[in-house]
């Protein structure tokens, strides 16, 4: 730490250098809290992007789910109906 506290030097000493060690720990906590603020924004956009893919792959699963569930005979013609085959 920055700040070490001696007693030899007398109360007077003590508390100066006690506030000192007081208002390094604040602006330690300071700095910290303003980091933990920016990686905090960066994963809720990241968890926002995420959301939009997962619910892409979901609704894709949700297809495949019906062709297997319908037959490949009748995946072949709905596919062959939405691209004009």
């Amino acid at each position: 730490m920055d700040a070490e506290i001696d007693l030899q030097k007398g109360p007077i000493n003590f508390i100066m250098d006690y506030d000192k060690m007081i208002s390094i720990t604040d602006h330690n906590l300071s700095v910290h809290e303003k980091i933990c603020a920016e990686r905090y924004r960066e994963i809720q956009s990241s968890l926002a992007v995420g959301e939009k893919r997962m619910t892409k792959i979901e609704y894709l699963l949700y297809g495949v789910m019906l062709c297997v569930l319908l037959g490949p005979g009748v995946a072949a013609e709905f596919i062959k109906k939405i691209f004009g085959i």
